[in-house]
């Protein structure tokens, strides 16, 4: 009698554990979200790399700039409607120029910049510039390319190496894509030294390509006017600079990318 007894408990305790189990597992199915994979949160952002676009110029500061072999800009240069703008002085000293470069040194560099000239105007964007006391000028040191208005400046007369593009007075563009005065060029730039090439895009066309060092560099700066120069095309790291021709000229969107 007592297994008897004992026999209907241990049934009614295993029915009832069961319906339980049956019970959580119908909810467990119930749910759409219970049997489903969960969800990866996606990757953080990738920290900044070298190679990146650099901002030289965000149409706000000259925080990136100084007057060459001076501290600070000047009052030559403005900042209006997102450009810096150079309005040439009216008086100044015998020899007093106002070219500005980096406040720091770049060596290999895709360079993006756009650029504005003046009715007449001349003006022109350096790489490789050495600040050094004996040279009162960013030219002396670094190469150039020729910002200018073709169409009125008499030195576009000269030949394509004086023209807007030009590896100044060494490379001439293949072909005139400068806009009209008072509109804006975008020019981008590249110097590879690993490579020893660079060339000049201008307005979305390739129109000049060209050596950095070696005997052709060398070469074609013995054909130049900078033929002697103990200093020009010389530094391989340097600042990027920009003219000061006595012409009003503006620049903006200015950015760098190192290919270091």
């Amino acid at each position: 009698m007592k297994k008897l007894v004992f026999s209907a408990l241990l049934a009614v305790v295993v029915i009832g554990c069961k319906d339980k189990t049956d019970k959580n597992n119908m909810n467990i199915d119930s749910d759409p979200l219970a049997n489903s994979e969960k969800v990866t949160p996606p990757p953080p952002p990738p920290a900044p790399i070298e190679g990146e676009w650099k901002v030289l110029f965000d149409g706000s500061n000259f925080d990136a700039w100084k007057r060459y072999l001076e501290d600070g800009v000047g009052d030559a240069w403005k900042i209006e409607d997102g450009a810096m703008v150079y309005y040439p002085p009216k008086e100044r000293k015998k020899g007093e120029k106002y070219n500005l470069v980096t406040k720091e040194d770049f060596t290999n560099f895709v360079l993006s910049i756009d650029w504005k000239i003046s009715e007449g105007g001349n003006s022109g964007i350096f790489w490789g510039v050495k600040e050094v006391e004996s040279l009162p000028e960013a030219y002396h040191s670094g190469p150039e390319i020729q910002v200018l208005d073709n169409e009125k400046h008499p030195d576009a007369k000269n030949g394509p190496v004086r023209q807007a593009g030009a590896l100044y007075d060494m490379v001439g563009p293949s072909e005139d894509v400068t806009k009209p005065v008072g509109e804006w060029n975008t020019c981008v730039i590249t110097v590879d030294h690993k490579s020893n090439k660079g060339n000049v895009v201008l307005n979305g066309t390739e129109i000049a390509s060209f050596p950095v060092h070696g005997e052709e560099w060398e070469e074609m700066i013995s054909k130049s006017k900078f033929k002697g120069s103990e200093h020009f095309g010389k530094y391989m790291t340097g600042k990027i600079g920009l003219q000061d021709h006595g012409d009003i000229v503006s620049y903006r969107n200015i950015k760098i990318k190192t290919l270091d």
